[in-house]
């Protein structure tokens, strides 16, 4: 695996090195001793699967408070993604800064997403496929939400109008800082 190392403290750009024989290839995907070697939590607790039918689903901006803040790694089974990670960490230089990076089933990009950073995609093909891997058990008391469209991140959407959304993310409040 190459590890690229993404603007936002913590967060990994994962590179599967696929091994090719005329079967097609092996990679893998997590290694406990190299993600220890790149200070990245591999203890996943928790895998989810996410299907979104139509190009336009947008879910998001996801993260965990208190002792559930989690770590995630994702990655794409078949379409492509915006995915979007927004740091919440006001110890971090980045705060309230966010990245954005393309995933799909083609470049089999992994994404690292550290413990108190949101996490959200926007669909950009039908039938989407997302896995998640967690390092802590979803916990819906300590389950928090951000407006994808606050003008305090002000993040670029590809596509920002006729978006399929649930009506929990549409009603996430505006920004304020947890105490």
């Amino acid at each position: 695996m190459i590890f690229h190392p993404l603007p936002l403290a913590g967060a990994f750009l994962i590179e599967p090195e696929p091994i090719r024989d005329q079967r097609g290839f092996f990679a893998r995907t997590v290694c406990r001793k190299e993600f220890a070697e790149h200070g990245l939590n591999a203890e996943f607790v928790q895998q989810s699967l996410s299907w979104n039918e139509q190009q336009g689903t947008l879910r998001g901006m996801h993260y965990q408070v208190q002792e559930r803040k989690e770590a995630k790694l994702v990655r794409v089974a078949a379409g492509s993604i915006y995915d979007v990670l927004l740091d919440l960490r006001d110890q971090e230089s980045t705060y309230l800064q966010w990245y954005s990076v393309e995933l799909s089933a083609i470049n089999r990009m992994h994404i690292y997403i550290p413990p108190g950073v949101a996490h959200g995609f926007l669909t950009l093909s039908d039938h989407c496929e997302v896995i998640y891997q967690m390092t802590a058990f979803y916990d819906p008391t300590a389950a928090r939400g951000v407006r994808w469209d606050d003008p305090v991140f002000g993040i670029e959407w590809p596509q920002a109008v006729d978006l399929l959304m649930s009506a929990q993310d549409k009603s996430w409040p505006l920004w304020v800082r947890e105490s």
